[in-house]
Protein backbone atom coordinates (compact mmCIF):
# COMPACT_ATOMS: atom_id res chain seq x y z
CA UNK A 1 0.00 0.00 0.00
CA UNK A 2 2.30 2.68 -1.31
CA UNK A 3 0.32 5.77 -0.31
CA UNK A 4 -1.73 4.09 2.40
CA UNK A 5 0.39 5.27 5.33
CA UNK A 6 -1.53 5.35 8.59
CA UNK A 7 -4.20 7.36 10.37
CA UNK A 8 -4.70 7.77 14.10
CA UNK A 9 -8.02 7.60 15.92
CA UNK A 10 -7.53 9.61 19.07
CA UNK A 11 -10.94 10.54 20.50
CA UNK A 12 -9.86 8.94 23.78
CA UNK A 13 -6.43 10.58 23.83
CA UNK A 14 -5.12 8.14 26.43
CA UNK A 15 -5.65 5.20 24.08
CA UNK A 16 -5.04 6.25 20.44
CA UNK A 17 -5.47 3.65 17.71
CA UNK A 18 -3.29 3.83 14.60
CA UNK A 19 -4.33 1.83 11.52
CA UNK A 20 -3.37 1.56 7.87
CA UNK A 21 -5.32 4.06 5.80
CA UNK A 22 -7.48 1.63 3.87
CA UNK A 23 -10.16 -0.28 5.71
CA UNK A 24 -12.87 -2.74 4.79
CA UNK A 25 -16.63 -2.37 5.19
CA UNK A 26 -18.40 -5.66 5.84
CA UNK A 27 -21.97 -4.70 4.89
CA UNK A 28 -21.78 -6.47 1.53
CA UNK A 29 -21.02 -9.78 3.27
CA UNK A 30 -24.71 -10.45 3.81
CA UNK A 31 -27.65 -11.78 1.87
CA UNK A 32 -30.12 -9.88 -0.28
CA UNK A 33 -31.31 -6.64 1.31
CA UNK A 34 -28.35 -6.65 3.72
CA UNK A 35 -30.05 -9.51 5.57
CA UNK A 36 -29.21 -13.14 6.19
CA UNK A 37 -26.20 -15.22 5.33
CA UNK A 38 -24.00 -14.40 2.30
CA UNK A 39 -24.65 -16.36 -0.91
CA UNK A 40 -21.06 -17.63 -0.77
CA UNK A 41 -20.05 -18.00 2.87
CA UNK A 42 -16.60 -19.55 2.24
CA UNK A 43 -15.70 -16.62 -0.03
CA UNK A 44 -16.88 -14.12 2.58
CA UNK A 45 -14.60 -15.70 5.19
CA UNK A 46 -11.76 -15.81 2.69
CA UNK A 47 -12.13 -12.08 1.97
CA UNK A 48 -11.84 -11.24 5.68
CA UNK A 49 -8.76 -13.42 6.10
CA UNK A 50 -7.20 -12.02 2.94
CA UNK A 51 -7.90 -8.48 4.15
CA UNK A 52 -6.01 -9.07 7.40
CA UNK A 53 -3.16 -10.76 5.53
CA UNK A 54 -2.83 -7.78 3.18
CA UNK A 55 -2.56 -5.23 5.98
CA UNK A 56 -6.17 -4.13 6.39
CA UNK A 57 -6.51 -3.23 10.06
CA UNK A 58 -9.82 -1.34 10.19
CA UNK A 59 -13.03 -3.37 9.83
CA UNK A 60 -16.45 -1.70 9.86
CA UNK A 61 -19.48 -3.74 10.95
CA UNK A 62 -22.86 -3.54 12.72
CA UNK A 63 -25.02 -6.06 14.51
CA UNK A 64 -27.92 -5.08 12.24
CA UNK A 65 -25.98 -6.27 9.18
CA UNK A 66 -27.50 -9.63 8.60
CA UNK A 67 -28.60 -9.40 11.42
CA UNK A 68 -25.48 -10.31 13.40
CA UNK A 69 -24.09 -11.94 10.25
CA UNK A 70 -21.03 -9.75 9.68
CA UNK A 71 -20.12 -9.81 13.38
CA UNK A 72 -20.18 -13.59 13.43
CA UNK A 73 -18.20 -13.79 10.18
CA UNK A 74 -15.52 -11.48 11.60
CA UNK A 75 -15.21 -13.56 14.75
CA UNK A 76 -15.06 -16.82 12.80
CA UNK A 77 -12.47 -15.53 10.32
CA UNK A 78 -10.20 -13.46 12.55
CA UNK A 79 -10.67 -14.30 16.24
CA UNK A 80 -8.39 -14.10 18.15
CA UNK A 81 -7.93 -10.81 16.34
CA UNK A 82 -4.43 -9.96 15.06
CA UNK A 83 -2.52 -7.25 16.87
CA UNK A 84 -3.41 -3.84 15.47
CA UNK A 85 -6.85 -4.81 14.14
CA UNK A 86 -9.61 -2.33 15.01
CA UNK A 87 -13.25 -3.37 14.76
CA UNK A 88 -15.74 -0.54 14.52
CA UNK A 89 -19.46 -1.12 14.96
CA UNK A 90 -22.59 1.02 14.72
CA UNK A 91 -25.62 1.35 16.96
CA UNK A 92 -28.85 3.31 16.66
CA UNK A 93 -30.70 1.04 14.25
CA UNK A 94 -32.10 -2.48 14.14
CA UNK A 95 -33.92 -4.86 11.78
CA UNK A 96 -37.29 -6.57 11.80
CA UNK A 97 -37.86 -10.11 10.53
CA UNK A 98 -39.43 -8.61 7.40
CA UNK A 99 -35.99 -7.06 6.68
CA UNK A 100 -37.22 -3.53 7.36
CA UNK A 101 -35.02 -1.01 9.19
CA UNK A 102 -36.12 0.58 12.45
CA UNK A 103 -34.73 3.29 14.70
CA UNK A 104 -33.29 1.70 17.86
CA UNK A 105 -31.67 4.57 19.71
CA UNK A 106 -33.03 5.01 23.22
CA UNK A 107 -30.44 4.67 25.99
CA UNK A 108 -31.81 1.17 26.70
CA UNK A 109 -31.62 0.26 23.01
CA UNK A 110 -28.04 1.48 22.72
CA UNK A 111 -26.95 -0.48 25.79
CA UNK A 112 -28.63 -3.61 24.40
CA UNK A 113 -26.85 -3.15 21.05
CA UNK A 114 -23.45 -2.68 22.66
CA UNK A 115 -23.90 -5.82 24.77
CA UNK A 116 -24.94 -7.75 21.69
CA UNK A 117 -21.93 -6.54 19.68
CA UNK A 118 -19.56 -7.48 22.50
CA UNK A 119 -21.07 -10.96 22.66
CA UNK A 120 -21.06 -11.73 18.94
CA UNK A 121 -17.62 -10.24 18.33
CA UNK A 122 -16.20 -11.97 21.42
CA UNK A 123 -14.84 -8.75 22.88
CA UNK A 124 -14.69 -7.27 26.37
CA UNK A 125 -14.63 -3.71 25.04
CA UNK A 126 -15.60 -2.15 21.71
CA UNK A 127 -12.66 -0.18 20.35
CA UNK A 128 -14.85 2.21 18.36
CA UNK A 129 -18.62 2.63 18.17
CA UNK A 130 -20.50 4.97 15.85
CA UNK A 131 -23.90 6.23 16.89
CA UNK A 132 -25.95 6.35 13.71
CA UNK A 133 -28.33 9.28 13.57
CA UNK A 134 -31.71 9.02 11.84
CA UNK A 135 -33.54 12.11 10.52
CA UNK A 136 -36.92 10.78 11.77
CA UNK A 137 -35.78 9.85 15.28
CA UNK A 138 -38.18 10.52 18.18
CA UNK A 139 -35.31 10.31 20.67
CA UNK A 140 -33.31 13.56 20.86
CA UNK A 141 -29.83 13.25 19.39
CA UNK A 142 -28.26 14.54 22.63
CA UNK A 143 -30.05 11.86 24.66
CA UNK A 144 -28.57 9.11 22.53
CA UNK A 145 -25.12 10.65 22.73
CA UNK A 146 -25.35 10.88 26.51
CA UNK A 147 -25.93 7.11 26.54
CA UNK A 148 -22.88 6.59 24.34
CA UNK A 149 -20.61 8.60 26.62
CA UNK A 150 -22.02 6.83 29.69
CA UNK A 151 -21.11 3.46 28.19
CA UNK A 152 -17.65 4.84 27.48
CA UNK A 153 -17.31 5.80 31.15
CA UNK A 154 -18.29 2.25 32.07
CA UNK A 155 -15.49 0.89 29.87
CA UNK A 156 -17.71 -0.84 27.32
CA UNK A 157 -16.62 1.61 24.58
CA UNK A 158 -13.10 2.93 24.09
CA UNK A 159 -13.76 5.54 21.39
CA UNK A 160 -17.08 7.22 20.53
CA UNK A 161 -17.91 8.21 16.96
CA UNK A 162 -20.98 9.35 15.03
CA UNK A 163 -22.50 8.38 11.70
CA UNK A 164 -24.97 9.87 9.23
CA UNK A 165 -24.85 13.21 11.00
CA UNK A 166 -25.51 16.75 9.84
CA UNK A 167 -22.87 19.40 10.53
CA UNK A 168 -25.08 20.71 13.34
CA UNK A 169 -25.33 17.27 14.95
CA UNK A 170 -21.58 16.81 14.70
CA UNK A 171 -20.99 20.15 16.44
CA UNK A 172 -23.45 19.14 19.18
CA UNK A 173 -21.68 15.81 19.70
CA UNK A 174 -18.28 17.50 19.88
CA UNK A 175 -19.55 19.82 22.62
CA UNK A 176 -20.68 16.81 24.68
CA UNK A 177 -17.45 14.81 24.52
CA UNK A 178 -14.49 13.68 22.44
CA UNK A 179 -15.61 12.45 19.02
CA UNK A 180 -13.09 10.03 17.54
CA UNK A 181 -14.45 9.50 14.02
CA UNK A 182 -17.31 10.40 11.70
CA UNK A 183 -18.83 7.88 9.29
CA UNK A 184 -20.88 9.70 6.67
CA UNK A 185 -21.81 9.19 3.05
CA UNK A 186 -19.02 10.77 1.02
CA UNK A 187 -17.24 10.11 -2.25
CA UNK A 188 -16.36 11.62 -5.59
CA UNK A 189 -19.98 11.29 -6.69
CA UNK A 190 -21.54 12.78 -3.55
CA UNK A 191 -19.92 15.76 -1.95
CA UNK A 192 -22.89 18.05 -1.32
CA UNK A 193 -25.31 18.10 1.59
CA UNK A 194 -28.47 16.21 0.64
CA UNK A 195 -30.64 13.25 1.56
CA UNK A 196 -29.50 10.25 -0.44
CA UNK A 197 -31.74 7.62 -2.07
CA UNK A 198 -30.87 5.47 0.95
CA UNK A 199 -32.59 7.93 3.27
CA UNK A 200 -29.29 9.06 4.70
CA UNK A 201 -27.88 12.50 5.39
CA UNK A 202 -24.76 13.40 3.45
CA UNK A 203 -22.86 16.22 5.12
CA UNK A 204 -20.53 16.49 2.15
CA UNK A 205 -17.60 18.87 2.12
CA UNK A 206 -18.77 20.73 5.22
CA UNK A 207 -18.43 17.57 7.33
CA UNK A 208 -14.97 16.94 5.87
CA UNK A 209 -13.86 20.48 6.70
CA UNK A 210 -15.04 20.12 10.32
CA UNK A 211 -13.17 16.81 10.58
CA UNK A 212 -9.98 18.30 9.16
CA UNK A 213 -10.12 21.31 11.47
CA UNK A 214 -10.48 19.06 14.51
CA UNK A 215 -8.22 16.15 13.53
CA UNK A 216 -11.11 13.69 13.26
CA UNK A 217 -10.90 10.88 10.66
CA UNK A 218 -13.80 10.79 8.19
CA UNK A 219 -14.85 7.27 7.26
CA UNK A 220 -16.92 7.45 4.06
CA UNK A 221 -19.62 4.88 3.41
CA UNK A 222 -21.22 4.28 0.00
CA UNK A 223 -18.11 5.99 -1.35
CA UNK A 224 -18.44 4.22 -4.71
CA UNK A 225 -22.10 5.20 -5.07
CA UNK A 226 -22.58 7.93 -7.68
CA UNK A 227 -25.42 10.31 -6.85
CA UNK A 228 -24.97 12.28 -10.05
CA UNK A 229 -27.72 11.90 -12.65
CA UNK A 230 -25.32 10.32 -15.11
CA UNK A 231 -21.95 8.62 -15.09
CA UNK A 232 -18.98 10.93 -14.52
CA UNK A 233 -16.78 10.46 -17.59
CA UNK A 234 -13.82 12.07 -15.82
CA UNK A 235 -13.41 8.99 -13.61
CA UNK A 236 -13.47 6.77 -16.69
CA UNK A 237 -10.86 8.87 -18.48
CA UNK A 238 -8.48 8.83 -15.51
CA UNK A 239 -9.07 5.08 -15.07
CA UNK A 240 -8.00 4.48 -18.67
CA UNK A 241 -4.85 6.54 -18.07
CA UNK A 242 -3.78 4.20 -15.25
CA UNK A 243 -5.23 1.01 -16.74
CA UNK A 244 -7.45 0.86 -13.66
CA UNK A 245 -11.11 0.33 -12.85
CA UNK A 246 -13.48 3.18 -12.02
CA UNK A 247 -13.76 1.82 -8.48
CA UNK A 248 -9.98 1.96 -8.06
CA UNK A 249 -9.86 5.60 -9.16
CA UNK A 250 -12.70 6.47 -6.79
CA UNK A 251 -10.75 4.92 -3.90
CA UNK A 252 -7.50 6.56 -4.98
CA UNK A 253 -9.31 9.91 -5.17
CA UNK A 254 -10.47 9.53 -1.56
CA UNK A 255 -6.95 8.68 -0.38
CA UNK A 256 -5.59 11.76 -2.16
CA UNK A 257 -8.49 14.07 -1.27
CA UNK A 258 -7.50 14.40 2.39
CA UNK A 259 -5.13 12.67 4.82
CA UNK A 260 -8.09 12.58 7.24
CA UNK A 261 -10.15 10.21 5.06
CA UNK A 262 -10.15 6.49 5.89
CA UNK A 263 -11.91 4.66 3.02
CA UNK A 264 -13.70 1.39 3.78
CA UNK A 265 -14.77 0.02 0.36
CA UNK A 266 -16.69 -3.22 0.72
CA UNK A 267 -17.39 -6.07 -1.66
CA UNK A 268 -18.55 -9.68 -1.58
CA UNK A 269 -16.14 -10.62 -4.38
CA UNK A 270 -12.58 -11.69 -3.63
CA UNK A 271 -11.58 -10.51 -7.11
CA UNK A 272 -13.01 -7.04 -6.52
CA UNK A 273 -11.47 -6.91 -3.05
CA UNK A 274 -8.00 -7.50 -4.46
CA UNK A 275 -8.67 -4.85 -7.12
CA UNK A 276 -9.73 -2.36 -4.44
CA UNK A 277 -6.56 -2.94 -2.39
CA UNK A 278 -4.43 -2.16 -5.45
CA UNK A 279 -6.03 1.30 -5.56
CA UNK A 280 -3.75 2.29 -2.68
CA UNK A 281 -0.79 2.04 -5.08
CA UNK A 282 -2.22 4.49 -7.63
CA UNK A 283 -0.42 7.82 -7.40
CA UNK A 284 -2.75 10.46 -8.78
CA UNK A 285 -1.02 13.65 -9.88
CA UNK A 286 -2.02 17.15 -8.89
CA UNK A 287 -3.30 17.58 -12.44
CA UNK A 288 -5.44 14.44 -12.05
CA UNK A 289 -7.00 15.79 -8.86
CA UNK A 290 -7.70 19.17 -10.41
CA UNK A 291 -9.31 17.48 -13.40
CA UNK A 292 -11.47 15.24 -11.18
CA UNK A 293 -12.61 18.24 -9.14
Amino acid sequence: MAINNTITIAGNSNHPLTVNRLGYGTMRLTGEGIYGEPPNRPEALQILKEAANKGIQFFDTADYYGEDVTNRLLAEALYPYPTGVVICTKVGGARKPDKSWIVFNSPENIRHSIENNLRTLKLDQMQLVHFRAFPDSKVPFATSMEAMFQLQKEGKILHVGVSNVTPEELETAMQMGAIATVENMYGHGQRTTHVSPYGANSGGEEILHICEENGIPLIPYFSLFNSLPKKDDRITIVAEKYNATSAQINIAWLLHRSPWILPIPGTSSLLHFNENVKAANIELTEEDMQYLD
